[in-house]
């Protein structure tokens, strides 16, 4: 177990290395955040043999104790085939993210920060990977939330940065107080916040009621942390950072932490069939609504953000339908195809200056090896055979076949949603990654820059990751990924029926936008939908959003601040100005006359006396 240590706490050190040298040698930064990456990869790779050989494998190391009266709080990690298959996942792209950026940012003035961040963010998720304790978990939780603030608000010159960064720890927050609230709840009534224990007695040792009440707290943190309605609006702003940091959120990081909860915590939610339909109706809007919303973005990182959320979503409908194995599954080929789109994406926008497409165009023979290496991602994205992304999205599809005709955990007419709206979103998908592919690549070249390809340091990145893009395809043999992560759930379903009818509506998605573009080539395929306006604007989700919350809370900080303005300021200074007058018309009273003072009392006597007469 000392492996997991090190595996933790070396992206951390170079963390820490790098915000205390960096500044003073800045040319250490790079050789640290490189060096904290190979080695959690390293160290992440022998943890993930072992538990391949030794599946299934559990072991834990206990550092020590804390003692809360209510209950214990032990700093202890796990490590099993979950952990160590998903800690892979989290260095590779950690490492393809900061291998990319020092060139993509090379002599950014704040640059020695951001791979300190970056490594930051990358032991904050081993740490969530490897947690045995709720609370310890819940620090990595924490600290990734920080993280992303800093690192997407990185060009905070910038106003956008500013806003996204403040939009994306705000909106998360919201979501973690629930979640807070959900590990309190669970923690009191098992009597411990130890996951391994909780997962021991999660079978008697919880009621129905209790565990349905502390798994939808738990949910509100994971629909904000992994972007899922209706907390998802945060993660398409939060393309206002840097492409890498877009790519490791998207990818391996921060997103994936609501997923890997779960999945972590799976035997508490199957003890919670309503909370399981929750998930499976979150899931649908949020799957289909993304997908429409990116069909009519410009932006190209958008476009990808809008897709991580529909992603993320056929994930969380997988937990939802019963399979722990296929959402993990789905998880990890996201994270190669996903983290290999947004650097690709980053290769262009390098080059041309531009994040929008419409201003792309014909890139395809100047830059081979993106071109080449996006294709790959998108075919993935799209689900595709033979790429990864057909064999996890299949394997979604048929848990959700499977639960709808033999009673899975969830109810059948939930299993049936998830089913028609995967499939739907299937079409829809493929239509907006042919939209992207065509719009950037191909046509006519928009942009009056000299287009070539990206150096060397930004390529083999994606050379890299288009590999697992490919080959996690062979996961889906049924065998291998169960016993590994010996979840629930112990085989992959992929029906053959499912299978064709998401093949036929991807291939219906890809002719419906290219016939589009053959009728105006180098257009946008989207330009006559009649409903481009909605979906552009996501729905107007945002608008109503700021209408619902942002504007009543500015009026109410608009009439606290005239009130401390006009009233409490008036009231305090009001009362000093009168008590200052009353002073002066006191002072004249007082001003060491004799012939004043008897003339006064004099006149005191004369009222009196007439007064007493008059009354009496």
């Amino acid at each position: 177990m000392t492996l997991v240590f090190v595996t933790v706490l070396a992206p951390f050190v170079a963390a820490v290395a790098g915000l205390f040298l960096g500044g003073r040698w800045p040319r250490t930064q790079v050789p640290i955040a490189v060096a904290g990456a190979v080695v959690s990869l390293g160290g992440a790779v022998v943890l993930a043999v072992r538990v391949a050989v030794d599946a299934p494998l559990q072991d834990v190391a206990q550092v020590t104790t804390v003692h809360t009266g209510a209950f214990d709080i032990d700093v202890a990690l796990r490590l099993d085939g979950l952990a160590g298959i998903v800690s892979v996942a989290v260095a590779v792209v950690a490492l393809a993210v900061q291998v990319y950026s020092s060139d993509y940012l090379k002599g950014d003035p704040r640059y020695s920060s951001y791979a300190a961040f970056v490594s930051l963010f990358t032991a904050a998720m081993m740490l969530v990977v490897f947690a045995d304790d709720l609370f310890v978990l819940l620090v990595g939780w924490e600290v990734m939330g920080v993280c992303s603030y800093f690192l997407i608000g990185h060009h905070w010159e910038q106003a956008d940065a500013q806003r996204s960064a403040v939009k994306a720890f705000v909106v998360t927050r919201l979501g973690d107080v629930g979640f807070l609230f959900g590990i309190f709840t669970l923690s009191v009534a098992a009597g411990t916040s130890r996951i391994t224990t909780i997962l021991g007695t999660s079978g008697d040792g919880l009621s129905q009621h209790t565990a349905t009440v502390a798994t939808l707290l738990l949910l509100c943190g994971v629909v904000g942390k992994s972007a899922q309605f209706p907390l998802h609006t945060w993660l398409p702003d939060a393309m206002a950072g840097p492409t890498p940091i877009s790519a490791l959120i998207h990818a391996a990081t921060m997103v994936a932490a609501g997923i890997y909860l779960v999945a972590r915590l799976y035997p508490v939610f199957l003890a919670a069939p309503t909370t399981l339909a929750v998930m499976a109706v979150i899931a649908c809007i949020t799957m289909l609504g993304a997908a429409l919303a990116a069909l009519a973005q410009d932006d190209i990182k958008r476009v990808l953000a809008y897709s991580t959320v529909s992603q993320l979503a056929y994930m969380l409908a997988a937990l939802a339908v019963g399979s722990a194995t296929a959402a993990t599954y789905h998880l990890l080929t996201h994270a190669a195809f996903k983290a290999l789109l947004f650097l690709a994406a980053g290769s262009v926008i390098h080059v041309v200056g531009t994040n929008l497409m419409p201003d792309m165009g014909g890139l395809r023979k100047a830059m081979p090896v993106t071109f080449a290496t996006m294709t790959v991602g998108l075919a993935a994205l799209a689900g595709l055979p033979p790429f990864s992304g057909f064999f996890s999205k299949e394997a979604v599809l048929g848990a959700a076949e499977e639960s709808a005709r033999h009673d899975g955990p969830v109810a059948s007419w939930a299993a049936w949603l998830v089913l028609v709206v995967g499939l739907v979103t299937v079409a829809v998908t493929a239509a907006y990654v042919t939209r992207l592919w065509l719009m950037t690549f191909f046509g006519t070249a928009r942009t009056a820059v000299a287009v070539h390809e990206s150096p060397p340091a930004m390529r083999w990145p994606l050379i890299a990751l288009a590999i697992p893009a490919v080959g996690l395809g062979v996961v889906g043999n049924r065998s291998l990924l169960p016993t590994w992560l010996g979840l629930p759930a112990p085989t992959l379903h992929v029906g053959l029926v499912t299978s064709g009818l998401s093949v036929l509506l991807a291939a219906a998605g890809f002719a419906a936008v290219v016939v589009a573009w053959r009728l105006v080539p180098a257009s946008d395929p989207m330009r006559l939908a009649s409903l481009r306006p909605v979906l552009e604007h996501a729905f107007y989700v945002d608008d109503l959003y700021d209408r619902l919350f942002v504007r009543p809370v500015r009026a109410a900080t608009r009439a606290v601040r005239w009130t401390d303005d006009e009233v409490v300021v008036a009231t305090v200074a009001g009362s000093g100005l009168g008590a200052t007058r009353l002073a002066v018309l006191l002072r004249r009273t007082q001003q060491g006359n004799v012939q004043t003072y008897l003339t006064g009392l004099l006149a005191g006597v004369v009222i009196l006396a007439v007064g007493v007469v008059t009354l009496t």
